[in-house]
């Protein structure tokens, strides 16, 4: 991979401006930088290099993950790294961790949207066992109601569920923080791919072209 040495240079000139600097610890290694810069800006202007064209740096793609700790509180806070400015004092620690695969499935395995309920309880059993901790939606950068998306899920209710889900970015944070392992960021994913694979067209459409097929409409040529 190409580093990106031009940027890199960029932001290191960012020192020469009179700004204010602050003093951070990022995954052990002690940092001064301008304030305004994030996480992942104060390695670069450190002098730690960038991969080019890895990261997204606006918050979607979720692989900035960190724990951070401000200055004087005891709380460790999950969050991304990209959206995430420095402090004086602030820990900070980058999070690295394999994504699940336990949970397999196709959806042309599925014959029909009466099924899918009974085949997300086989592809996720331990959603039904949720303990209500809220930890998920503690540990998620987005503020999503992870909790009640699951539980919406595990009811049948996947068109709700998956609007839940919508600013998720699959961090998985949210799996991290679940006793049951429930991997709630793939529940949301399900949802949403099972609300499109079967209700595509709008419900109203669906109405009329069953009032057709039973004579209700009259058709005109």
């Amino acid at each position: 991979m190409e580093l990106d040495t031009e940027f890199m240079s960029d932001v290191r000139d960012m020192s020469e401006i009179d700004e204010k600097l602050v003093n951070v610890t990022i995954d052990g290694k002690a940092i001064t930088a301008p304030a305004s810069l994030s996480a992942i800006q104060a390695l670069w202007h450190a002098g730690y290099p960038r991969i080019k064209s890895v990261g997204c740096l606006e918050g979607v793609c979720g692989s900035c993950r960190v724990l951070v700790r401000r200055a004087g509180s005891p709380e460790v806070r999950t969050q991304l790294g990209c959206q995430t400015l420095i402090e004086e004092g602030m820990q900070v620690m980058f999070l690295v961790f394999p994504r699940p695969t336990h949970h397999t499935y196709k959806l042309e395995d599925i014959n029909s949207s009466w099924e899918v309920q009974t085949k997300f309880h086989k592809i996720f059993p331990e959603a039904s066992r949720c303990r209500e901790c809220r930890g998920c939606n503690s540990s998620c950068p987005k503020g999503i109601d992870v909790m009640r998306g699951v539980a919406l899920a595990d009811k049948g209710r996947f068109r709700e569920a998956g609007e839940l889900f919508v600013e998720c970015v699959m961090c998985d944070l949210c799996l991290t923080a679940c006793p049951e392992l429930i991997s709630p960021n793939h529940v949301g994913l399900f949802s949403r791919r099972v609300t499109a694979y079967f209700h595509t067209r709008p419900s109203n459409l669906i109405r009329r072209l069953e009032g057709l097929q039973r004579g209700k409409f009259q058709v005109t040529e």
